[in-house]
């Protein structure tokens, strides 16, 4: 039997240490585990229009989440590829039907003889290209199940954030008598 596949330490520092393995035991796996660089290589140039704007788009919020790591760059490669793929099946699927006909030219009359229908191919490829890109964005943190997970913490270093707090104008006590 095999159990849940193992979420990354630091989506597991994220979530707040779900399993209570302590804080500063999470941080210090985290920390014996190689680092990849940050940032993501240029958008590949083979990618489909609407898979560079996917890119553009994916990057940009996966490295304001800081998760950009240039390894990860082939999954969101995978996601970019299967969400363009997704929405060109959906749109065959809209305009040809979710079903087909299929039929055949009868040699000697030359007319078309429909034999029945079967499920539009693009119907099936909408289905597992949209399982991939879940897939991808669960990965990423991207879903709304998997952001649920995510509990981000303030760092201590917002020192303007402290130093705005502190320029505000005090309130005025009420006098004691």
């Amino acid at each position: 039997m095999r159990g849940r596949k193992p979420r990354p330490i630091g989506q597991q520092i994220a979530e707040g240490d779900p399993r209570k393995r302590g804080k500063n035991k999470l941080k210090e796996a985290l920390a014996e585990l190689p680092s990849a660089q940050r940032g993501y290589p240029p958008c590949p140039d083979h990618l489909s229009p609407l898979a560079r704007k996917t890119w553009e788009f994916l990057a940009t919020q996966i490295e304001i989440m800081n998760q950009d790591h240039q390894p990860d760059a082939l999954m969101l490669e995978g996601v970019c590829v299967n969400y363009a793929r997704a929405v060109k099946a959906d749109q065959a699927v809209d305009r040809d039907g979710i079903t087909i006909e299929l039929s055949t030219i009868d040699e000697e009359s030359g007319e078309r003889i429909l034999l029945g229908m079967k499920a539009n191919p693009a119907a099936s490829i909408s289905d597992k290209a949209w399982k991939l890109v879940r897939a991808f964005c669960s990965e990423f943190g991207l879903s709304p199940s998997s952001l649920t997970r995510l509990k981000i913490e303030k760092t201590d270093d917002d020192a303007e954030d402290l130093a705005a707090l502190l320029a505000q104008p005090r309130a005025e006590r009420p006098a004691v008598h």
